[in-house]
């Protein structure tokens, strides 16, 4: 009878599930069991998934009884995976709780009665628990447990099925035999086999009794590890009440989380004491991570319990996201990203400490092989070039961006000669002076921000200007450029470390090179202190997003208009809109909405604009009240909020420079605006009234560029409304500090009975910077 329930549950499941499976299981490959992944984004080929949920996942705080939301998360998750067409199987724990609360529920119950069948009232005295003995609990609450589970994986049309097993079960090669039989069974009729000790029955475990090459069934870690490996499982994912594994207790000052942990790393481990419930503890998920390591099986272990995660820990893991500790049996050559980060930290330490004039040797080092060296970089640069060629995926406009030339090259290295020379003054440099008693002056005075994470597309022109400007602030700084541009990246960052070493700073500027994703690198919160991506509106938006307590400088959108007043001269318009569209319609401060005033429809300069604007090959798309003074008008917008990035643009009319304003305001992204008047008043409203972070008066969009700006090169352009604002040069990688020095001066002595006073007097600052004075 339960063989058929079970062939009717998974035929109804598999019907409602086979387009979908059928659809992922073409995506998924299934690895020859023998070795496990080696890195985490391939964990998006598991097909067989384990997860384990341990004592302290599953039970409550008190210890007698389920954590129903938590288990109900983690039941969508795997139910949720199993309907992509993934194998998964559950390894619980949580019978001995389950049947803890039932048992007391049943003893006090009981106690109620009899007392109040002796008493002959109700009034019901103290009544004081026996002691349960596991064994019972657990017999107690594998059927409630089941059944729990049953109700739960039904809602997401799954079926379930309970497995128990013990110790004998693999070490009895017949039972072992029978065991993955009846699981690959299950698995094949798309059923989640629910599997656990038969704690009712199983004995304590027995100390060092690990047979050769086979772990022991000591706990529900050695369990999934055991069956992981026997039932050939790509992946096992351990959860618990932890993030992961640590170098050191969680808690302790030092205490790291490992991200990645490798089978030589043991001895650098620390333990401490086992979670509240449960028989095992890190030390034991090691071990068992470890042998299912080495018998095939990736594993991972992460928290389970943190209400922020649980709802998608799973599928994070699965999805190769940096999540808890990945076990890994290859070590890569190089540094992990927090190792290096840690190493551009205090590298960047000891750069903010250079004289400016060293940090500007450096950048002028880094400007001069730029040219002498040109050869070597521009053979990387053609690698890059005919490989994205021959792969056919990259657009003209993101080709171009890839290609460096030997004029390109020139235009660096003078941008890098004028960031040298604002070097000269800008960490350490006095901005504001107040002697605020007397013997006690107060300071604030430029300092760097930290470690700065770079994220850029195909544009390695970017690599050398954004490291100068790191190096003039002081800055450490990680980078991480588009893999279409790795050769052209790798030689210019070598440049870039031989100019560092000049000074035994070398360490300061990281290329990361490794194949972590950009999610990942923007969950280090704790490591970086700013994020700059450099590429696509997209880019712009998923770093904004996945950024977790980092700030992000930049802008997700370049939506540029440009205003033709009512007074505009014909030339200027005709020059500026050509410019603002054409000259590089790719770029952020390219026209994206060209506003023109009513009086200009049905004149000569309207006719110009169009057929200038024709002649180029500019696609319009008129907004709605400009396509509605035309019998036969061009595409009408979809909306009046596009960033095109091409040679396209929208058309609309307005009635004056105050609705051009108004739509700039509700339609634009702050970035850059431009009007086109001859009536001075009417440019001075514009300009006052206009909160974008670049307003040009009869100028191309175009000029909205730290190097037209005169800042030598710029990290961004930010839309943001603090700190830094429009193309971001060496300002604005920038912060400040402030020193107070004293000669023993307290609070109190400024208190009432106290026999100073405040004295607040601003002092000059036209003074050497910081640390290069002599003493007061």
């Amino acid at each position: 009878m339960l063989l058929r329930r079970l062939a009717l549950c998974s035929r109804s499941s598999l019907d409602l599930q086979r387009p979908i499976c059928q659809l992922f299981s073409r995506q998924l490959t299934q690895v020859a069991h023998g070795s496990s992944f080696a890195h985490r984004s391939e964990l998006r080929q598991a097909k067989r998934i384990v997860v384990k949920l341990g004592s302290a996942v599953v039970t409550r705080g008190d210890e007698c009884g389920l954590a129903l939301g938590r288990l109900a998360s983690i039941v969508e998750q795997v139910a949720m995976l199993q309907n992509q067409g993934r194998e998964m199987m559950i390894v619980t724990s949580g019978a001995v709780a389950f049947g803890k609360q039932r048992l007391r529920h049943e003893i006090l119950l009981s106690q109620s009665v009899r007392q109040a069948l002796h008493s002959g009232h109700n009034q019901l005295k103290d009544m004081s628990l026996p002691v349960l003995e596991a064994r019972a609990c657990a017999a107690a609450g594998q059927s409630g447990l089941m059944a729990l589970y049953e109700a739960m994986f039904t809602q997401y049309s799954t079926c379930t099925a309970q497995v128990l097993v013990t110790n004998l079960d693999f070490h009895d090669d017949e039972k072992r035999q029978n065991l993955n039989s009846t699981l690959q069974e299950l698995l094949r009729m798309n059923i989640v086999p629910i599997i656990n000790t038969n704690d009712a029955v199983v004995p304590p475990p027995e100390p060092n009794s690990d047979l050769q090459g086979v772990i022991s069934i000591k706990d529900n870690d050695s369990l999934a590890a055991r069956l992981a490996v026997e039932m050939k499982a790509d992946l096992l994912i351990a959860l618990s009440d932890v993030e992961g594994l640590y170098n050191s207790p969680p808690g302790t000052d030092d205490a790291k989380l490992i991200d990645i942990f490798y089978p030589g790393d043991q001895q650098s481990i620390t333990y401490g004491t086992k979670s509240r419930v449960g028989i095992g503890g890190m030390e034991a998920k090691v071990k068992a991570a470890l042998w299912a390591l080495q018998g095939g099986t990736s594993v991972v272990i992460a928290n389970g319990t943190n209400p922020k995660v649980t709802g998608h820990v799973i599928t994070d893991i699965v999805e190769g996201k940096k999540v808890g500790t990945f076990f890994s049996e290859i070590k890569p050559a190089g540094p992990t990203v927090e190792q290096q980060t840690e190493m551009a930290r205090s590298s960047g330490r000891t750069l903010a400490s250079l004289h400016p004039e060293q940090r500007s040797e450096i950048i002028c080092n880094l400007a001069e092989m730029l040219t002498e060296r040109k050869e070597e970089i521009l053979a990387a640069n053609k690698m890059d070039m005919d490989l994205a060629v021959n792969a056919g995926h990259l657009p003209q406009a993101m080709l171009k961006r890839l290609s460096l030339s030997p004029s390109k090259l020139n235009s660096l290295a003078i941008g890098l000669r004028q960031i040298a020379v604002a070097a000269q003054d800008s960490v350490g440099r006095v901005l504001r002076r107040t002697r605020v008693a007397h013997n006690l002056e107060l300071e604030q005075i430029t300092v760097p921000i930290g470690v700065l994470l770079v994220i850029f597309e195909a544009r390695p022109d970017c690599l050398p200007q954004v490291a100068a400007l790191a190096i003039a602030s002081g800055n450490a700084l990680l980078l991480k450029g588009g893999k279409e541009a790795a050769n052209t990246n790798r030689v210019l960052h070598q440049l870039t470390q031989e100019a560092l070493s000049l000074h035994r700073v070398t360490e300061a500027v990281q290329l990361v090179s490794t194949r972590e994703e950009v999610e990942d690198l923007c969950r280090l919160d704790k490591m970086i202190d700013l994020i700059i991506p450099r590429g696509s509106s997209q880019l712009v938006r998923d770093i904004q997003r996945a950024a977790k307590g980092i700030p992000v400088m930049g802008h997700s959108e370049g939506i540029c208009h440009v205003y033709v007043d009512a007074d505009a001269s014909i030339d200027k318009v005709i020059k500026i809109v050509r410019d603002s569209k054409c000259d590089y319609p790719a770029a952020c401060n390219a026209m994206e909405t060209l506003l023109i005033h009513r009086d200009i429809l049905r004149t000569p300069l309207f006719d110009q604009i169009i057929d200038m604007l024709r002649t180029e090959r500019v696609k319009i798309h008129a907004g709605p009240r400009f396509a509605s003074y035309l019998t036969f008008s061009p595409s009408e917008a979809k909306s009046l909020r596009t960033e095109y990035g091409d040679l396209e643009c929208c058309m609309e009319v307005v009635d004056s420079m105050q609705e051009a304003v108004d739509h700039i305001h509700k339609y634009g992204s702050s970035h850059t605006d431009v009007i086109i008047t001859e009536n001075e008043d009417t440019a001075e409203q514009f300009l006052q009234q206009l909160d974008s972070a670049c307003v040009f008066w009869n100028a191309s969009s175009r000029f909205a560029d730290g190097y037209r700006f005169g800042l030598g090169a710029e990290v961004g352009i930010s839309t943001a409304r603090i700190h830094a604002r429009g193309p971001v040069g060496l300002e604005g990688l920038l912060t400040t500090k402030w020193v107070l020095r004293g000669d023993g001066h307290t609070a109190a002595d400024f208190s009432e009975h106290g026999t100073m006073k405040y004295l607040h007097e601003n002092l000059p600052v036209t003074q050497p910077l910081a640390g290069q004075r002599d003493s007061n």
